[in-house]
């Protein structure tokens, strides 16, 4: 005797599973269940995350897994996919038996792109192509960014499942998405029979919606609503049945049908009764008709299996259903806004569970691999640490970080929440790193030798850190960062490159950085000279956000490739975007291992973490909660290998957390001393390298511990660790920046040097010179006014070499140890985009030491009255006179021809 599954088949009635995990798939149930008449399997996020999550199934695989460093995204997708190949391949002879018509099992594209078009378009080929199954059908939800991604991937042949469908407009756009897919597939020359779609309207989650708002009518005493309880889902399912059968009853498809091409059956989803006063097999026995598609989760189907009544009963009530969603307009119930917000509540719950399942896969790849979330020993701030943890658990800070919530620092969005792109940046960067990788060995091939950046402070520090950490890869071009004005600088760049074999990299973000052009002009008639004017614009790339006077330039020189960053990252945010990965796709780094790394992290602090053990919110925590103590000077301390890493660190920190005359001083790079020397109000943060030469920096940092000096480790195994640093640090100062209430995202005082250059560069156009600069006190005078809480920042206007770096960094020893007092050091220009804002913005606890060089020869820059000397004269110029505008203390020297003889002579006198 046939059961009620197999009766609906034949009602034509496919029956699909909404459930999969790989116990189902391996005890054999999943095969009783398709001889039982289940002919299709549908999967989301969720559903994974429970099996993930609530089984020990999937522990082998992540083993080996994490055996070859993989990231949690890439580890699940890894899983996912062989579930979805095993269910595909078990339901292959359905497929088979009716030519394609059904037989199918789905797989969702990450929900983090529901609203990105071009990113749903790219992962569904690849989960397609990685599932390599014809029965697999790709998820897609039906957002207005998703519909044109359905169209895309019909077109090219790819079997769609679209999801979340609600409301009945939406609907509409689905089918014709789905057609003109079809369209573009048979104009193409495409077989329009080997491709199926399913539209899935999701029916309990709408009465769950209405009901509510039902019941608040009722309970203010009108009972005249009871009878509409329970019916607007099925009213909204059945209207959508009557639109399914005009769309594919009409000529359009006629055509198409005579090509072969199959119906978009509509799939009902979400048929479990939320409701228990519901009968449990309400949304199957009142939604059967031909043609249709019921997914079940298990108990249902086991509802259905015990009492269901098979019978055609969808067929002739629209107009009962029409009837029905009257009334509910009459009764005040706006259908469109209940739909939007469930379409929106979809794909936020998906998201959710998508965040989950990774973090559940990330907690068992640590587990396996012995990573360490956190690591710090911060003495008798402990309790007050955990208070901070547990102010954010209650506060959902961390959630609200994830919602882009903007009153998590500032009642004003502005300069907020269109700055938290990076939030969910590598969702967005891995589908165009194909492309990056692609332009790269374009690039190696024409035999460029060498690849020129840039750039000032977030569009170069990163990539900086990247150059010296990881360097180009044997066989790519040589990468050169440019970042200072330096003319000597600049002719040293100029003299150690050729320009015949170089491209060149235009980065700035807001298109007007006066360095970068200054450099471009330069380089161009660099180029020039050496390949002809028609062939310069093959030399360079520009990187910057869209509408830039930077994209203008690039695109009417004729630039070979012009990269338009998302424009929701601020410049220090943007290590992994754009800025970041195109110079270092283009030295041969591995930019799917750097963001997969990214990705780690990210997982890690998501909002499903506690924060005490969310790596990224434990250390702000300690950030904000220390320079509430007091503690207020961050003094990283790194493994060898990645000493440049405070270059990129120093910009976030001061830039993010630097005004308002509050702030997190950075102490870069600083020489190791005698404990004696460190004063109270230090944080030590050390980034260990595992199997770097660490036992000098090891012992340090026991000793400072023993010292009684609050300190944490966070350890890497290797350097494209970094990609999860940039991460957990980013999301760090975004936590210490509710702590401390500062704005982390905007720089109210960087624009006052900007403003003081262009103010001495039209002193020098107008008069021909520079104005003369107030004498200032000696560096001696100065550090005689410090006490106890400065700190002491060079500022050096000067070529660098290592020559010059051991100068200063012997500099930065003499003065700690003489005045026990913190020293940063930092070349300009470059900290003006760096460091720049916590000197003037942040607490006056600096004395700035600037140190400028007498230049003999001037470096000319094409279109310009000055040349490079005087624009980094004007730069220093403008910079000093913006710290004495603000009362900060100030010391200017000038050194001879032997910068290096000058600051030993200096260093000599403060001995």
């Amino acid at each position: 005797m046939e059961n009620s599954l197999q009766q609906l088949r034949k009602l034509g009635q496919s029956v699909w599973y909404d459930n999969i995990s790989r116990k189902l798939l391996t005890s054999g149930e999943m095969a009783a269940l398709i001889r039982n008449g289940i002919t299709g399997v549908t999967s989301n996020p969720t559903i994974f995350e429970k099996a993930v999550s609530g089984s020990a199934d999937y522990d082998d695989g992540l083993r080996v897994l994490a055996a070859t460093g993989k990231s949690p995204k890439e580890a699940f997708e890894a899983l996912a996919v062989e579930d979805i190949q095993a269910a595909a391949d078990l339901l292959r002879p359905i497929y088979d038996e009716t030519s394609g018509a059904d037989g199918y099992v789905s797989i969702e594209v990450s929900p983090r792109l529901a609203y990105d078009t071009e990113g749903t378009t790219k992962d569904g080929r690849h989960l397609f192509a990685a599932v390599a199954r014809p029965n697999v059908m790709i998820k897609v939800p039906a957002t207005p960014e998703g519909i044109p991604a359905v169209r895309q991937l019909i077109s090219e042949g790819i079997n769609v499942n679209v999801t979340l469908i609600f409301a009945l407009d939406m609907y509409q756009q689905v089918m014709d998405a789905y057609l003109s897919g079809l369209e573009a597939l048979v104009g193409q020359g495409g077989d329009a029979s080997k491709v199926a779609s399913v539209a899935s309207f999701f029916v309990s989650r709408v009465d769950s919606a209405i009901d509510a708002l039902l019941h608040t009518k009722i309970d203010a005493g009108d009972d005249s609503l009871k009878p509409l309880l329970g019916k607007a889902a099925i009213a909204n399912a059945r209207l959508a049945y009557g639109l399914f059968r005009d769309a594919f009853g009409d000529k359009r498809f006629e055509a198409l049908q005579a090509k072969g091409a199959r119906f978009q059956r509509p799939l009902w989803a979400s048929t479990s009764t939320k409701d228990p006063s519901y009968p449990d097999t309400l949304y199957v026995d009142t939604l059967i008709g031909p043609d249709t598609v019921n997914t079940m989760p298990p108990a249902t189907v086991t509802a259905v299996l015990d009492h269901g009544t098979p019978a055609i009963t969808i067929e002739g009530t629209s107009a009962a259903s029409q009837t029905d969603l009257d009334a509910l307009a009459k009764a005040g119930i706006d259908m469109d806004a209940v739909t939007n917000k469930l379409l929106a509540d979809g794909v936020d719950s998906f998201a959710q569970s998508y965040a989950a399942v990774l973090d559940s896969v990330w907690a068992k790849t640590a587990e396996l691999t012995g990573y360490r979330r956190n690591d710090g020993s911060l003495l008798e701030h402990t309790a007050t640490g955990e208070a901070t943890l547990q102010r954010l658990q209650d506060d959902r800070i961390v959630q609200r970080i994830w919602d882009k919530d903007h009153t998590v620092w500032r009642p004003d969005p502005h300069e907020i929440t269109n700055r938290l792109g990076w939030l969910t940046l590598t969702d967005v960067m891995r589908p165009m790193l194909q492309d990056l990788q692609s332009f790269a060995s374009e690039v190696r091939e024409e035999g460029y030798k060498y690849v020129v950046l840039m750039g000032m402070g977030g569009s170069s520090l990163g990539t900086e850190v990247l150059r010296q950490s990881l360097g180009s890869a044997p066989g790519y071009p040589e990468l050169v960062v440019l970042d200072s004005t330096e003319p000597g600088w600049v002719e040293g760049v100029s003299a150690a490159i050729d320009p015949a074999h170089t491209l060149f990299i235009a980065s700035s973000k807001s298109g007007g950085t006066i360095e970068v052009h200054s450099f471009y002009r330069y380089f161009k008639d660099k180029v020039a000279q050496a390949v002809g004017s028609a062939a310069t614009g093959a030399h360079f790339v520009a990187i910057t956000d869209s509408g830039t006077s930077m994209e203008r330039l690039a695109t009417d020189e004729g630039f070979r490739r012009v990269f338009l960053n998302p424009a929701d990252i601020g410049g220090r945010f943007s290590v992994l975007s754009l800025f970041g990965l195109v110079p270092a796709a283009l030295a041969g780094m591995d930019v799917e291992r750097l963001l997969a790394e990214a990705d780690r992290m990210s997982v890690e602090c998501a909002p499903s973490a506690p924060a005490a053990q969310n790596p990224g919110a434990w250390l702000g925590a300690t950030l904000g909660t220390l320079a509430h103590a007091g503690i207020d000077k961050l003094t990283l301390v790194t493994s060898p290998a990645l000493a440049s890493y405070g270059l990129w660190a120093e910009q976030l920190i001061a830039e993010s957390l630097g005004k308002e005359d509050k702030g997190i001083i950075p102490i870069a790079a600083e020489p190791l001393a005698d404990t004696s020397h460190y004063s109270n109000d230090r944080l030590f943060v050390y980034l260990r390298l595992d199997r770097d030469d660490n036992d000098a920096t090891d012992a340090h940092i026991q000793a400072l511990d023993r010292a009684g000096h609050p300190t944490v480790c966070l350890e890497m195994r290797d350097c494209y660790g970094l990609g999860a640093e940039f991460f957990r640090w980013e999301f760090a100062t975004a936590v210490a920046g509710h702590i401390l209430d500062v704005h982390a995202f905007d720089q109210p005082n960087v624009q006052e040097a900007k403003d003081l250059t262009q103010k001495g560069l039209e002193r020098y156009r107008a008069d021909g010179r520079l104005p003369t600069p107030a004498a200032t006190p000696s560096p001696a005078e100065l550090l005689a006014t410090a006490t106890a809480g400065d700190y002491v920042a060079l500022q050096a206007y000067l070529v660098q070499s290592q020559d010059v770096d051991e100068a200063l960094q012997h500099l930065r020893l003499a003065i700690l140890e003489r005045f026990n007092l913190p020293v940063v050091s930092g070349y300009g220009p470059r900290y003006l985009h760096s460091t720049g804002q916590l000197h003037k913005g942040g607490p006056a606890t600096g004395v700035f030491i600037q140190l400028v060089q007498e230049h003999a020869d001037e470096v000319p820059i094409p279109g310009e009255p000055y040349g490079f000397r005087v624009l980094a004269e004007s730069q220093a110029l403008g910079d000093l006179e913006a710290l004495r505008s603000r009362d900060r203390r100030v010391s200017r020297v000038t050194l001879e021809a032997d910068a290096v003889a000058g600051i030993n002579a200096l260093t000599a006198s403060l001995k």
